[in-house]
């Protein structure tokens, strides 16, 4: 006869939940790759520390911050804080175990070398947030309600006071699987929008070690530039690519970011000029259109949008 399978027991505290314990088991699902309570493990919502005590991996409850031994709380006198002296919260102590691997979890294959740097930028900008908001502060001070972030939508997930499902022994525990499933959704959203940026990166700083002239970027196609651009310190004035309906653009860049100023505006000459009139005033016959702010402009070929670009920069000279 085959022994019963034994499955893995996750526990957090029972009762009424927060982001923090949520998205902590999130990532440890997507860490361990796990599916769905007893599918291929259990997950114990409850506050006897017997049975605290007999689980595999516990968090937000306890009392013990144990890496080795599995525990995550930060409940206790003398648990771990950032390196600023912000407070750790469970999400933000599963994190720093597990969030790697939860991000490598969720990305396609052949783009795994992404996984350190994304999961750095989701601790950073989300996994942070958690933290403080859990414990109400932050290095430097007190952290305002956020009625419409992560965290209040996760406590929106909770069964009101008259609801039935907030008594029992499983009490909320329906409700904490919607909202697993909501953060999952949103983390899942979150590492692909950073798989693309750092994708973006790759390619720009190819296409930018590939080109003619260090003041003109050229991309194959459309993709976010603007924050390579100014974390490379690149000396990019124009930046040219493909639009959806096949024209090529000339996209000035600002001096800074946020900025609507340009480094080089296009001449203002040409400023509000279509098709004939601006073929007639540059001499680029696929010339389509400058702005009337000589921000951006665009022609029917790349070679039309490399020679505007490049009579741009001559203009100053003159």
């Amino acid at each position: 006869m085959t022994a019963p399978t034994i499955l893995p027991v996750l526990a957090t505290h029972g009762g009424k939940f927060h982001c923090d314990e949520v998205f902590a088991y999130v990532v440890l699902q997507l860490a361990l790759g796990l599916r769905a309570p007893d599918v291929d493990h259990t997950l114990l919502r409850t506050r006897k520390a017997e049975l605290i005590d007999a689980a595999d991996i516990v968090w937000d409850v306890g009392g013990v911050f144990d890496v080795a031994g599995r525990r995550f709380d930060h409940h206790q006198r003398g648990a771990p804080v950032r390196e600023d002296g912000t407070p750790f919260s469970s999400a933000g102590l599963i994190w720093q175990v597990f969030g790697e691997a939860a991000v490598a979890a969720l990305l396609p294959a052949r783009t795994e070398g992404f996984a350190a740097k994304i999961a750095a930028d989701i601790d950073g900008s989300v996994v942070r947030r958690i933290d403080e908001i859990d414990n109400g502060v932050a290095a430097d001070g007190p952290v305002k309600r956020d009625t419409l972030g992560l965290a209040r939508l996760v406590e929106d997930c909770n069964p009101t006071w008259d609801d039935p499902a907030a008594e029992g022994p499983t009490a909320g525990d329906a409700a904490f699987a919607e909202a697993a499933a909501m953060v999952e959704g949103v983390l899942r959203r979150r590492v692909e929008s950073l798989r693309a940026r750092h994708a973006a990166e790759s390619e720009i700083l190819a296409a930018y070690a590939q080109g003619a002239d260090q003041r003109v970027l050229v991309l194959a196609r459309g993709m976010p530039w603007k924050n390579v651009v100014f974390s490379h310190d690149l000396p990019v004035l124009f930046t040219i690519s493909p639009a959806s309906n096949g024209n090529w653009m000339v996209d000035t860049v600002p001096p800074e970011p946020g900025s609507f100023e340009q480094r080089l505006p296009l001449p203002e000459r040409w400023a509000g000029l279509q098709n004939e009139a601006l073929a007639a005033e540059t001499g680029v016959a696929d010339a389509v259109f400058v702005h009337l702010r000589r921000f951006v402009a665009a022609a029917k070929s790349l070679d039309g949008a490399l020679a505007l670009a490049r009579l741009a920069m001559e203009d100053v000279m003159k």
